[in-house]
């Protein structure tokens, strides 16, 4: 689409500010990208709802192929060759004809040759170029299929006298390549007595997805170690590293631990993709007041913000989303990170180091004598990093942190312990995030259900009565609706796709500082927050579940203590 055209619909339409946009574009010509790809990047629309505009004003139909259960049978009409280079998929198919995705709907060549090869009639949609390009890879054979043919060539090798090497880095990029294709977080390497299990964490959850021999085991380790650059001759010691690798055009980090057990060395790989910097705080799933808090919060130009959680809530990702709005050239911004998951452009990021004695507390006293105006320390540990933190939030600085903590209110207290005075805790922190991920239903497959009295009574026998009483909202008529998927092809038959956080946002309002200088425990000040209106992480879990975003066994699997 034209530039002109571009703008006209996002700016003049209010979607996007004038000056974002002209900073997008910018950045276009700098970098020599596409303009679309670089407005989704920046965060300034999702990548569904700029398709969805382009698809209108074109005057075609909008797919979003996430959402779509492609069937190989219909997407094998178009060669992959054509497919990549005319950026197109057959996604479905009636009695109406064959249903395919393009990027530049209007090329009746290609629809007119499409249907003198076919036969049938085809009808255009518009899908965008990443949409396409993430499709594309149905044209791949699958993990199994493309590691039985490379396990039986490196077992064939193993078995020869002669043999020297076997084809493992092949097997190590195919491992994570189809890991990232399947939107995997981790993939772990876990060695048993006679074979090895490699499981992938798929939107939390741990799959079983292949069996090795256990003789690829040492090699597999040293492939990893040197991508990793670790030491390959040290089998029993725990090593940390970090790879970078591009898959379809995507820069993908990967952080790597190796640890010795007793049936060999173990190995977690964490991808981290650069789709994960895109994020904002609306897709993370922050809404309605919660979101006007953070946003409120966000502006002052002094104090604390605090993401609190179990490991693996998506804390930092949080932050990231909150660095991505405070981050311009008119502020200095500076973290120390373990690790630095992602490198963020014009932020001065320092890795935690304990072979150079270089710890949060260290970096951080560092890092406040080079003029920061932002700073986000990775997570506050011991009482040190505390102290320097909580003072620099005194001094002038918006100070950016996270904590273990089950709830927002727990913070507090538990700050006190970690011999924080309690009026510097109540004047520094402006605002304290709790949170929690959970599974999204697959949009695809999504059905409504009505959960019976007797059950829903079943149910709250095994809550709190408070919980019970957030239920009783969305009662009706002695029924509660709540959303179920049975499993898809676009799902994967698992019922859910990508994770959503569920929140609840504490402002430090007066009367919680009063609280907190009383040394009041976490129950006392929790009351008062939803006194003040802080909705609960169950009750947004909640509201989630009503508007069909998720399922109520999710909610209370991760909110239960």
């Amino acid at each position: 689409m034209q530039l002109e055209k571009l703008k006209e619909l996002l700016v003049t339409s209010n979607i996007v500010k004038e000056a974002d946009f002209d900073n997008a574009v910018k950045i276009t010509s700098k970098e020599n990208k596409n303009l679309e790809d670089v407005i989704v990047d920046q965060g300034l629309i999702t990548d569904e709802n700029l398709g969805q505009l382009i698809a209108n004003d074109l005057g075609f139909k909008f797919v979003n192929l996430k959402r779509e259960g492609i069937d190989t049978k219909v997407f094998s009409v178009i060669p992959q060759v054509v497919a990549k280079n005319q950026l197109v998929i057959a996604f479905a198919k009636d009695s109406s004809g064959i249903k395919i995705a393009m990027n530049d709907p209007s090329n009746l060549n290609f629809i007119s040759l499409m249907e003198k090869k076919t036969g049938e009639k085809i009808l255009p949609y518009y899908a965008t170029k990443k949409d396409i390009i993430l499709a594309l890879d149905l044209y791949n054979k699958g993990l199994e299929q493309k590691y039985d043919e490379l396990i039986k060539k490196s077992i064939s090798e193993i078995k020869k006298p002669e043999a020297k090497e076997v084809p493992i880095i092949k097997l190590v990029d195919t491992l994570i390549e189809y890991a990232y294709q399947n939107r995997a977080s981790d993939i772990h390497i876990e060695p048993l007595k006679e074979k090895i299990i490699v499981r992938f964490r798929i939107d939390g959850v741990l799959h079983q997805v292949l069996e090795l021999p256990k003789k690829l085991l040492e090699a597999l380790i040293s492939r990893l170690k040197i991508l990793a650059k670790l030491r390959t001759d040290d089998h029993f010691s725990a090593q940390d590293g970090k790879i970078s690798q591009k898959i379809n055009g995507n820069d993908i980090d990967i952080r790597i631990s190796i640890v010795p057990i007793t049936n060999g060395e173990n190995a977690v790989l964490r991808i981290l993709s650069e789709k994960a910097r895109q994020y904002t705080l609306e897709s993370l799933g922050l809404q309605g007041k919660d979101l006007e808090k953070i946003k409120n919060a966000i502006k002052k130009p002094w104090g604390m913000i605090l993401a609190t959680g179990p490991t693996g809530c998506g804390k930092t990702t949080t932050l990231y989303s909150v660095l991505k709005i405070l981050n311009t050239s008119k502020v200095n911004v500076a973290t120390i990170e373990d690790p630095v998951e992602y490198d963020i452009e014009g932020v001065n990021q320092i890795q935690v180091n304990p072979r150079t004695n270089l710890t949060f507390a260290k970096g951080l006293k560092s890092i406040v004598r080079q003029d920061p105006d932002i700073i986000m320390v990775g997570e506050i540990r011991d009482e040190e990093t505390a102290g320097i933190a909580i003072n620099s939030a005194m001094t002038g600085h918006l100070v950016l942190s996270t904590l273990h903590t089950n709830d927002a209110a727990t913070t507090l207290p538990r700050l006190i312990d970690m011999k924080v005075e309690p009026f510097l805790v109540s004047s520094t922190i402006n605002i304290i995030i709790a949170q929690r991920l959970v599974r999204k239903i697959c949009e695809k497959c999504r059905a409504s259900v009505t959960v019976t009295h007797e059950k829903i009574e079943a149910l709250k026998k095994q809550l709190d009565p408070r919980i019970q009483q957030i239920i009783d909202k969305y009662i009706v008529n002695n029924e509660l609706i709540v959303y179920q998927s049975k499993g898809c092809t676009a799902c994967q038959s698992t019922g859910f796709s990508g994770r959503i956080g569920i929140f609840e946002v504490m402002e430090i309002k007066e009367n919680i500082k009063e609280l907190i200088m009383k040394k009041a425990n976490a129950q006392e000040i929790e009351d008062q927050a939803i006194s003040n209106g802080m909705t609960t992480m169950i009750e947004d879990g909640l509201q989630k579940v009503s508007s069909g975003v998720t399922t109520l066994e999710e909610v209370l699997r991760v909110t239960k203590e």
